[in-house]
């Protein structure tokens, strides 16, 4: 594994096609990207200038300085007739030598990006992240200010690198009058698109993936609840609330 850090900054070599698209045009084609963690939470892409459309890349004449990336020339990015202004960071002298002659495309500027032949989502995935899910006879029950909103023994246990054990419980044992549901929505790379609900008064308490990403079709249609906002017993035991950033 080829990676070097500067400050925060890990960079590493994808083994990954990568490919992005504006405005129905193929904007980057790609079999060399980068992975760079600028911050702790997922890698963003960057990409060689080599493997850009170059015609698509037009510069503003400004540039962006980045404690640990150095200057970028900022650029905006056209396509027939989308464009997204100052979309792409070039980066020729930055002191983190293996970005040197890339580019930094906005992640959401763009209309899609595909990791070999399937599109992804939200943000590059971190290939140090993984996602399993696992039946479980456990008793799982959960309490809102005392109140019992859920009690089953037929959760599916979902663990994430980096995140706390979520419980996902079927509807039928969860009580879904004390549910309202919200016009909140998130997205994940690795689960797809999720809606939420208030429970007993709390807003987004409690969210289900309808129907999420192949790799998350165990919980399917399933409900969680967020472990660092409620109470959650299991066979029994209370569990201590963990501190993330969605405490």
């Amino acid at each position: 594994m080829d990676a070097t850090n500067r400050g925060r900054v890990r960079v590493e070599r994808s083994a990954k096609r990568v490919r992005t698209y504006l405005g129905g045009r193929l904007i980057a084609d790609t079999t060399r990207a980068l992975l760079v963690w600028e911050g702790p939470f997922y890698p963003t892409y960057y990409l060689p200038l080599q493997d850009v459309d170059e015609a698509a890349l037009k510069p503003t004449g400004t540039s962006k300085h980045s404690p640990s990336r150095g200057d970028a020339a900022v650029h905006t990015v056209s396509a027939g007739t989308a464009e997204a202004p100052e979309a792409a960071l070039v980066y020729h002298d930055s002191p983190l030598e293996e970005i040197r002659g890339h580019v930094r495309l906005d992640w959401d500027a763009m209309d899609a990006w595909f990791e070999e032949d399937e599109e992804v989502y939200v943000h590059a995935r971190d290939p140090y992240t993984r996602v399993d899910i696992l039946p479980s006879s456990r008793h799982i029950r959960v309490e809102v200010d005392g109140v019992t909103v859920a009690d089953s023994r037929n959760a599916r246990i979902l663990f994430e690198t980096g995140l706390p054990a979520r419980y996902y419980l079927p509807k039928t044992d969860v009580r879904l009058d004390l549910l309202e549901h919200t016009d909140t929505a998130t997205h994940c790379p690795y689960k797809g698109t999720a809606e939420y609900w208030t429970v007993n008064g709390k807003k987004d308490l409690a969210w289900s993936y309808r129907t999420p990403l192949p790799e998350s079709e165990r919980v399917a249609g399933l409900i969680a609840f967020y472990n660092e906002k409620l109470d959650i017993f299991v066979d029994g035991e209370r569990e201590e609330r963990p501190k993330t950033k969605f405490s």
